[in-house]
C-alpha cells in the first residue's frame, strides 16, 4: 500500500496537464500550416500562358499483312487433271498455264460446233444473194440468220467450256504448296494452289474511332515484325474504311507496303507506328491541371483585376510534361501553374514569375528556376 497516496496524485494531475500542452500545441502547429491567408491578402503564385504548338500523333497499332493479290485455284467442272505445270513456290507469270484437265470430248464438241457455224453461215450466204435477186422470201432470210445465231453461240459456248479446262495464272505472283497430283479427280472448290501477288502488300490495322479526324490517305507508316528481326518496313496509308466497328469503335486501315526482295508473306504481325497528320495545338503546362472527378479545371489569372477565375476545359492528348486542350481557353491565356493550393476562385494574386510556355520546355530542365522567364516590373 503506498504510505503517501497524495504525491502519486499530484504527479497524475501534472502529467495530465502537459500531454493536454502538446496535444493542442500540435493542432495549433497544424492549423497553422494548412490556414488560408486572409481574404485581403494576395496569394503568391507563378502563371503560364497558354501556347499554340505543332503535334504529329503518333499512333501504334497490330496488322495483319495481306497479298496484293490472292487467289485459292480451283477447277470449274469436275475432271481429271492431266498436267501439272508448276513447283511448289515457283514464280509465275500472268496468262501462264498452270493447270490442264482432260478435255477429249470438249474437244470434239468444239470441231462439231465448229461445222455447224460454217455450214449455217453457208446457208444465210446462200439466201442472201437469192433474196438480193427477189428469188427468196424475206421469212426464209430470217430463218438462215437465227440458224447461224445459233450455231455460232453453241460454238461460243463449247470454247469456253474448253477454255475453263485449262487453268492460267490470273496475275504474276508465286504459287503455294501443290495440293494435287496427276490423274486425280477435281471437283469446283477443291483446292489445287494458292497465287499470291507479293510484289507489294497491304497492311490492315485498326484505329481508334477518336483518331479519325488525323488520318487520310498518304500518311507515312512504319512497320516491323519479331519474324524479320525487327527490321523496318516503310509504307504509306492506301485507304480508310467507310465505317466504325460498332463493339470496337475503331475503324480499319488499310496501307501498302514494298515487298521487292519477297520477304513480307501473308497472315504475319505487324508492329505498326503511324504518323498522323500534323495540327496546330494550343497546349498548356501539366501542373496547371486541377482534376475533379472526370472534368478538368484550370486557374485563368485576370491582368486588369488581379484575381483568378476558376475555368472547365476539354483536354486531349497528354504529351511530356504538357497537355492538349481542346476548347474552353483562348491563346494568351494566363494560367496559374504554381500556388494552386492556396488559390480559390475570385481571389487577388500576386504574380511572382511566368513560366516559359509549355511549346519552349521540350527537351530542357525541368528544374523551376530553369523554367521561369523573368517578370517585366
Amino acid at each position: 500500500m503506498n504510505p503517501h497516496p497524495h504525491v502519486s496524485l499530484r504527479g497524475s494531475q501534472c502529467l495530465l496537464n502537459n500531454l493536454r500542452v502538446i496535444v493542442f500545441g500540435s493542432f495549433a502547429f497544424v492549423a497553422s500550416a494548412y490556414a488560408q491567408p486572409p481574404a485581403d491578402k494576395p496569394v503568391e503564385v507563378i502563371v503560364q500562358a497558354a501556347s499554340i504548338k505543332s503535334l504529329t500523333t503518333t499512333i501504334e497499332a497490330l496488322g495483319t499483312l495481306r497479298a496484293n493479290e490472292a487467289i485459292t485455284l480451283t477447277p470449274n467442272d469436275t475432271k481429271k487433271v492431266t498436267r501439272i505445270n508448276f513447283e511448289d513456290g515457283q514464280r509465275v507469270e500472268k496468262g501462264q498455264v498452270l493447270v490442264e484437265m482432260t478435255r477429249r470430248e470438249e474437244s470434239a464438241l468444239l470441231e462439231e460446233a465448229r461445222f455447224n457455224a460454217d455450214e449455217a453461215k453457208k446457208q444465210l450466204d446462200r439466201v442472201q444473194e437469192l433474196a438480193k435477186r427477189g428469188a427468196a422470201s424475206q421469212s426464209l432470210l430470217d430463218q438462215r440468220v437465227r440458224e447461224f445465231e445459233s450455231a455460232r453461240a453453241r460454238y461460243n459456248a463449247t470454247e469456253s467450256r474448253l477454255k475453263d479446262l485449262v487453268l492460267l495464272a490470273p496475275f504474276s505472283g508465286v504459287v503455294g504448296l501443290r495440293e494435287v497430283s496427276v490423274g486425280a479427280l477435281v471437283s469446283p472448290g477443291d483446292r489445287i494452289t494458292t497465287l499470291n501477288d507479293d510484289s507489294k502488300m497491304k497492311l490492315d490495322f485498326t484505329v481508334p474511332g477518336v483518331y479519325l479526324r488525323s488520318l487520310s490517305a498518304g500518311l507515312p507508316i512504319v512497320a516491323k515484325s519479331r519474324d524479320l528481326g525487327n527490321k523496318v518496313f516503310e509504307g504509306e496509308v492506301f485507304s480508310i474504311d467507310n465505317q466504325i466497328d460498332e463493339v470496337t469503335r475503331s475503324i480499319k486501315v488499310r496501307a501498302l507496303l514494298d515487298n521487292k526482295n519477297h520477304e513480307l508473306k501473308q497472315g504475319m504481325l505487324m508492329l505498326v507506328d503511324l504518323k498522323a497528320a500534323s495540327r496546330d495545338a494550343l497546349v498548356i503546362s501539366e501542373s496547371a491541371l486541377v482534376p475533379l472527378g472526370s472534368n478538368n479545371f484550370v486557374f485563368v489569372f485576370n491582368e486588369a483585376s488581379g484575381t483568378v477565375e476558376r475555368r472547365q476545359i476539354t483536354i486531349g492528348e497528354r504529351l511530356a510534361g504538357s497537355v492538349e486542350v481542346l476548347s474552353g481557353l483562348s491563346l494568351g491565356d494566363k494560367l496559374v501553374t504554381h500556388g494552386l493550393q492556396k488559390v480559390r476562385p475570385g481571389q487577388k494574386v500576386k504574380v511572382m514569375a511566368e513560366e516559359k510556355p509549355a511549346v519552349d520546355q521540350v527537351g530542357e530542365s525541368t528544374h523551376l528556376s530553369d523554367l521561369i522567364k523573368p517578370k517585366n516590373n
